[in-house]
C-alpha cells in the first residue's frame, strides 16, 4: 500500500510556529514516527506553500498512490481549485488538521474540502494524520 501526505502551507514550520498550538518538533520526526507505525505501508510526503504545488502532487499522485492524507493548511479555507483537484482524483483523500479547526478562529471553522474528502481527523495534533493513516488501510484493505 502506498499512501502520499502532502502538507500546504506554513507546515514547514511545525517545531517552531506557535508550538502552543503545534507542538515543537518538526514533520520530519513525526514522518520517521508513522512510518515506523505503519511498517507495511509505504509512507511518502510532500509539502508546499503553493497551491498549484498541492494540485500537482494530487494529480501526478493519483496513478501512484493508494490514498492520500492532505492537511491543506489555509488553503483548507480558501482554496475552490484545490477542492476540484480533490473532488477530481480517484484514491481517496483524508482531510487532516493539527489543530482543532472548530475551536480556532471563525473563519477556520469552514472547510472547502470536507464535503469532497472520503475522512477528516483534526484537533488531535500527530495523531490525526495516524488516524487518517489508519482509516486508509482499514478502508482499502475492504
Amino acid at each position: 500500500m502506498r499512501i502520499l501526505i502532502v502538507n500546504g502551507p506554513n507546515l514547514n514550520l511545525l517545531g517552531e510556529r506557535k508550538p502552543e498550538v503545534y507542538g515543537t518538533e518538526d514533520f520530519a520526526t513525526v514522518l520517521a514516527r508513522l512510518r515506523k507505525d505503519f511498517p507495511g505501508v509505504l509512507i511518502e510526503y510532500r509539502q508546499s506553500n503553493h497551491e498549484g504545488d498541492l494540485i500537482d502532487f494530487l494529480h501526478r499522485g493519483r496513478r501512484i498512490y493508494d490514498g492520500f492524507v492532505l492537511n491543506a493548511g489555509g488553503y483548507t479555507h480558501t482554496s475552490v481549485a484545490l477542492r476540484d483537484a480533490v473532488e477530481a482524483v480517484a484514491p481517496p483523500v483524508v482531510e487532516v488538521h493539527w489543530s482543532n479547526i472548530d475551536r480556532r478562529e471563525p473563519f477556520r471553522r469552514t472547510s472547502l474540502l470536507a464535503d469532497v474528502c472520503a475522512a477528516r481527523f483534526y484537533g488531535q495534533g500527530e495523531n490525526s494524520y495516524r488516524q487518517a493513516v489508519k482509516w486508509l488501510i482499514s478502508h482499502l484493505s475492504k
